[in-house]
Formats: C-alpha cells, structure tokens, sequence
C-alpha cells in the first residue's frame, strides 16, 4: 500500500515538471507580451511583468492590417475545415463501404499524395496558379489544402474509422428501405463524431499555422494570413517584442477555441483507436 503511494507521487510528480517544462514557452510568450520592452530581457531576469502593461495589445489591434488578417485566417481556416471534413467523410465513406474496380488502387494513390512534401510541388503549384490568375488570392490557399495532403489525411481517417463499424448496421438499415445516401447521413455521420472532431482539429490546427504556402501565393498586406503577419514584427531595425509577442497570445485565442469545443470528441478518438485490435 505504502510503495502503491509512493508510486503514485513520484508518477504524478514526474508529470508535474513534464507538464511546466511544455507549458513554459507558452507562458513565457504570455508574460512577455505583458511587460515593459526594457523587463524583456534585463539581468537578473523577471518572470513576473510588474507593472503588467498593456500597451502592446492596444498597439496590435489598433494596427491597420492585423484584425483583417486575422480575420484572413479565421475564415479561411473555417473553409478548408468545413471542405476538408465533406470530402474526407464523402470519400472515407466510398472507399471503407462501396466496393469498385481499383478501389485499393485509387486509394494508394490518394495515401501517395501525404508523402510528396510540399516543398517540392510549391514551384509547380505557384506556376498552375499563376496560369489561373489565382497569385495574390485567397483561392490556392484553401483549394490546395483541401485536395492536397491535407484532404488526403482527411480521407485515410475516415476510411479507417467507416471500416470499423459493423456490416450488420448497414445491412439492417438498407433492410428497412434505406438508401446507401440516407445510411450515410443518418447513421455513419452520427457515429463517426470522434474522427470528424480529429479531422476538424488537425484540419484547422495545419491550416493555422501555415506559412510557406501564404508566403508564396500572398503578396497584398490586406491578404495576408497571421503567421505571415507576425513575421512583420522583424525587420531590419530588429524584433518588436512586445508586440509580436501580444499578437502571438492573440493568435492562439481561436485555436484553443477550437480545441476546447472538440476535446471530448478528440480524446474519445484516441481512446477508441487505442482499444482497437
């Protein structure tokens, strides 16, 4: 019983400094983002902003560009996301339940598409969305992702989770008159909650925090997406701290909002992938 204790003290101990070792970034950028741009890196250092200054959000917000590219990421994270999630569930859903010639195949190939790093299809990207006349609009932003790696990781987690539910169910329902659109509504979509939660979460976390693909398709200040954004606080004068890191605290608000509603979701994913055979 005693050992039991001691086991359970140490565990929790030891998950305690984990757990302050990863968050300390996180906290860093928040306490920086509140004190004086001479407290930033004085000697001894000050952990603690005093007196806590708020200067540097007023600064932020009351920019010309930084709500509209905010407002940039917003939506066009929420687009890609809603996209995403109806082409992955579509998909998932035809490659787990409907057999066809080459199924297998055509899946391999959209798994391909994940392992092509960005890097190298940027430059043909840039030059088929220049022939479209798409260089400086939000459109490549949210097509590529979509139908690119993203949408394809979409697809795999769904097909993944669809071939898990029992043949039985479908049966049942096609018994009782149901059409395969009607079964995909009414009880695949209900039942697949937890891997459109991690769909939604990864989706919109990627899309979040893109960078590369903003910076090669972007060139308007007004168009630009928050991490492109915050890469303006450096110039050749230096780094506005304060101010970049304010926006950086800003910037996070819409991603934990996102977790926080899809959490439940999220964990019951993992748990039920977890107890899987």
């Amino acid at each position: 019983m005693k050992i039991n204790s001691v086991s359970t003290v140490v565990r929790y101990g030891l998950l305690t400094i984990i757990s302050a070792i990863m968050l300390l970034p996180f906290i860093w950028m928040v306490t920086t983002s509140l004190k004086d741009p001479n407290q930033i890196f004085a000697l001894p250092p000050t952990f603690i902003p005093n007196p806590i200054q708020w200067d540097s959000y007023l600064n932020v917000l009351s920019s010309t560009h930084f709500l509209r590219q905010m407002f940039n990421s917003i939506y066009i994270g929420a687009a890609v996301t809603i996209g995403t999630v109806l082409l992955a569930s579509l998909a998932g859903y035809a490659f787990a339940r409907i057999p066809f010639k080459g199924r297998n195949v055509v899946f391999l190939a959209f798994l391909s598409v994940m392992m092509i790093p960005g890097e190298v299809t940027i430059i043909p990207l840039f030059l088929f969305m220049r022939e479209l006349g798409w260089i400086d609009t939000h459109l490549p932003l949210m097509i590529i992702p979509i139908f690119g790696a993203g949408g394809a990781f979409g697809i795999f987690v769904m097909r993944q989770f669809f071939k898990q539910v029992p043949a039985e169910l479908e049966d049942a329902a096609r018994i009782d008159g149901c059409s395969r659109f009607r079964i995909f509504v009414q009880i695949m979509l209900p039942l697949s909650k937890p891997a459109l939660a991690t769909v939604t979460i990864f989706t919109f976390l990627t899309n979040w925090n893109e960078f590369l693909e903003p910076l090669i398709f972007i060139n308007s200040r007004e168009l630009m997406t928050l991490p492109l954004a915050l890469s303006l606080f450096t110039d050749e004068a230096g780094t506005d701290w304060s101010s970049l890191m304010s926006a950086s605290v800003l910037a996070t608000l819409p991603v934990l909002t996102v977790f926080f509603f899809a959490q439940k979701q999220f964990i019951e994913s993992l748990a039920m992938s977890g107890s899987k055979e």
